[in-house]
């Protein structure tokens, strides 16, 4: 039986001492749609009915790290019929990532300060539908690989969290990281439906969005790794 995970302890926002435009607007400008890590969990199995307040079989798509946001407002422009929920633990990216999807008109996007490793505290299972998890820290020093998100023991939460025929698209440029994951993957219950260590030289080419740290990887020349993998 796989240990579990211990929880992962962040700031509270509102007992900051030094509180900055991201912060207060975190839980001003925008508390409709952007939660910190005490009401975030308050969402669990009502995003949609509560935040969304759309029908219970419309899908809910889930952003691990929304960085500065450009894909996370690309994927609510494109996907309108889509809920979507990011996770961002920085204040700033987080209040960029939910301002640009609001500035693009976008009703079907929200985000929460919350610490991806404590998941379970936000959905119920089976309320998620696609996971998206680009470019995250690849902790690349000997001690840190049980910092990284793409494990074996999260990815048996987020299985049970995602519907039957949801995917989870797996983005980053640290091949280490890459290989590490990989088998982490094959220990999971999820089946590998695409991988791929040259994303841009690949058939995923033409449906891949490029997020803002993946066009300075490609102009540093380096590949950028991919895999998907489905719950069937």
């Amino acid at each position: 039986m796989t240990s579990p995970i211990p929880r992962r302890r962040i700031n509270v926002t509102k007992d900051l001492p030094n509180q900055n435009a991201y912060t207060l607007a975190l839980n001003g400008e925008f508390s409709h749609v952007a939660f910190d890590e005490v009401r975030a969990p308050l969402n669990k199995g009502k995003w949609r009915s509560e935040i969304f307040k759309v029908e219970e079989n419309l899908p809910m798509d889930l952003e691990v790290g929304t960085g500065n946001g450009t894909y996370f407002a690309h994927h609510a422009k494109t996907n309108p019929n889509r809920m979507l929920v990011g996770l961002e633990l920085k204040y700033k990216p987080l209040v960029q990532s939910i301002r640009r999807a609001l500035n693009d008109g976008c009703k079907n996007a929200a985000i929460a300060r919350f610490h991806a490793f404590n998941i379970e505290e936000l959905f119920n299972e089976g309320e998620l539908d696609n996971v998206y998890i680009h470019f995250p820290d690849p902790w690349t020093s000997p001690k840190k690989p049980k910092n990284r998100f793409v494990c074996k023991q999260n990815l048996e939460i987020l299985h049970r969290l995602q519907k039957p025929g949801s995917f989870i698209n797996f983005k980053t440029d640290s091949l280490v990281y890459f290989l590490w994951a990989m088998d982490e993957i094959r220990q999971s219950p999820y089946k590998i439906i695409f991988e791929t260590q040259d994303l841009h030289n690949s058939e995923m080419k033409s449906e891949n969005f490029e997020t803002a740290f993946e066009k300075i990887f490609l102009r540093e020349g380096i590949k950028i790794n991919l895999v998907r993998l489905q719950k069937v």
